[in-house]
């Protein structure tokens, strides 16, 4: 899962945006997950995003 996320971070972000400076990436990346966390569908997940996803797995067991 995490080589999952780096590799997407790696490739969907950062090689596709100039990095100016370590605070402009570390900001950059903060971002990133963000993204990557709320908003981004995925297909392992019912196209759902993971906190979506882990909070109806939640629903399910309670």
């Amino acid at each position: 899962m995490v080589e999952r996320f780096f590799g997407s971070l790696k490739h969907d972000w950062l090689l596709k945006v100039p990095q100016l400076t370590r605070e402009y990436m570390r900001n950059d990346v903060t971002a990133y997950m963000r993204y990557y966390n709320l908003e981004r569908l995925h297909t392992a997940n019912c196209d759902q995003t993971p906190v979506e996803y882990e909070q109806s797995s939640l629903r399910k067991v309670s």
